[in-house]
C-alpha cells in the first residue's frame, strides 16, 4: 500500500511540475509579487487560469497523499511495543515453567 502512494506521489510531482513549467510568468519577479498584494485573495490571484488552479489541486492531492502515506506505514509506537515485549517475556516464561515440570521423572 505505502509503495503504491509513494508511486502516485512521484506521478503528482510530476503533474505538478508540468503545470509550473507551463504555467506564463505572470510578475516582474519579487517587485511584481510585493507590487500587487492587492490583487491576491488568499495567497492566489483572482483569475480562471485552469493552469494555475490544476497547480493548487495537484499540491494539495500531494500534501494528502504524504500524510496518508505515512499513516499507512506500520510504525510501533513506544506503549504497543512494551506490551509486545511483555507479551514475548511472558510467553517465554510460560514455556520455561512447561519444559520444567515436564522433565522426565526416573
Amino acid at each position: 500500500m505505502t509503495s503504491l502512494l509513494i508511486i502516485v506521489i512521484i506521478l503528482a510531482c510530476v503533474v505538478l511540475g508540468f503545470f509550473v513549467l507551463v504555467q506564463k510568468p505572470k510578475g516582474g519577479g519579487l517587485s511584481g509579487t510585493f507590487g500587487s498584494l492587492g490583487t491576491q485573495v488568499m495567497g492566489v490571484k483572482q483569475s480562471g487560469d485552469v493552469m494555475e488552479k490544476g497547480t493548487w489541486y495537484t499540491m494539495t492531492i500531494i500534501a494528502v497523499l504524504c500524510i496518508a502515506t505515512v499513516f499507512s506505514l506500520d510504525i510501533i509506537s513506544p506503549a504497543k511495543a512494551a506490551k509486545e515485549q511483555q507479551k514475548t517475556q511472558q510467553q517465554q516464561q510460560g514455556q520455561q515453567q512447561g519444559e520444567g515440570q515436564q522433565a522426565p521423572a526416573k
